[in-house]
């Protein structure tokens, strides 16, 4: 049996528990995913390695799972747009059963490997494209058969399980495990099973985002200020980088709609807008070397 799928011999008495104890058992079994995805740092690791030089070079992010796997992955990709500006065509979604499957589960989906195989080669993937493929078992047919597509256009696949040997991780080009063992309820992945995923796609994307110069030190320069909590953010972190007032950072913002990157190089450098757009393209959308350019 599937160490994600054995009785946990913690708990047998779990229906039993007064409602204390059992929010404190729920709370503490989700330590064991943060440990989980810390002993998969290595892998976590090569995974960005790999994956970052080819979305620099115009790849994409699929990502590909079924039922909490695949949210999770829907999940992730659609926060890349207002956290770092990641275009919505660059960060793709498979989940088992079409967008209906988000908010209703599609029984038997996921067993079709043929439609996994399908689904994303139509989305004609490119050599520079990565895909992470996601299964708590590391066994979903439609995952696997995503998986067989991508490698065979030739992108980088990266497979994350929570079961060690899992098919995935180990068809994959790059795999991580994450070994979560039993859940406290028997069988449901959604609790540290999924509680990892996120943790290791959260890693994954944002240390992708961070060495494509998202980043500055570990300021969110690249957002989009598309409502007012976010462009009080804008402004925040504007003031932040430059030390500059609050009237001042509003006011250059406004000029550069409210691109928080091109703000810093203008109250840095004290630069025109063009001239700050123009070092920001020059040094690779990087603020830090935009700075050292003026």
């Amino acid at each position: 049996m599937l160490n994600t799928e054995t009785p946990s011999q913690e708990h047998a008495g779990l229906d039993q528990y007064p409602v204390a104890e059992l929010v404190d058992t729920l709370i503490a079994d989700q330590f064991n995913a943060i440990a989980a995805v810390q002993a998969a740092a290595p892998s976590i690791t090569a995974a960005v390695d790999a994956a970052a030089p080819r979305i620099a070079a115009g790849g994409r992010l699929i990502y590909v799972g079924a039922g909490t796997s695949g949210r999770l992955g829907v999940l992730d990709g659609v926060e890349l747009h207002p956290t770092f500006s990641w275009p919505h065509e660059r960060a793709l979604s498979l989940l088992a059963g079409g967008k209906g499957a988000m908010f209703k589960a599609v029984e038997g989906a996921e067993d079709d490997s043929k439609q996994g195989f399908l689904d994303l080669a139509a989305l004609l993937p490119q050599a520079n494209d990565v895909v992470l493929l996601l299964a708590a078992s590391g066994s979903t047919p439609y995952v696997l058969g995503a998986l067989d597509a991508a490698r065979t256009a030739g992108a980088l696949t990266i497979g994350i399980a929570n079961n060690p040997d899992a098919p995935v991780a180990m068809r994959a080009e790059l795999g991580i495990t994450l070994d979560t063992g039993p859940e406290v309820i028997s069988g449901s992945t959604r609790l540290k099973a999924g509680t990892s995923q996120k943790i290791a796609l959260n890693t994954i994307s944002s240390a992708i985002m961070v060495r494509l110069n998202k980043v500055y030190g570990n300021l969110m320069v690249d957002m989009k200020a598309t409502n007012a909590k976010l462009v009080r953010r804008a402004v925040a972190l504007t003031r932040h980088a430059t030390g500059a007032d609050e009237a001042s950072a509003h006011f250059v913002l406004e000029q550069c709609d409210f691109h928080v990157k091109v703000a810093i190089v203008v109250l840095k450098c004290q630069v025109p807008i063009a001239r700050a757009r123009a070092l920001l393209a020059q040094a690779e959308g990087s603020v830090r070397a935009a700075l050292l350019l003026q």
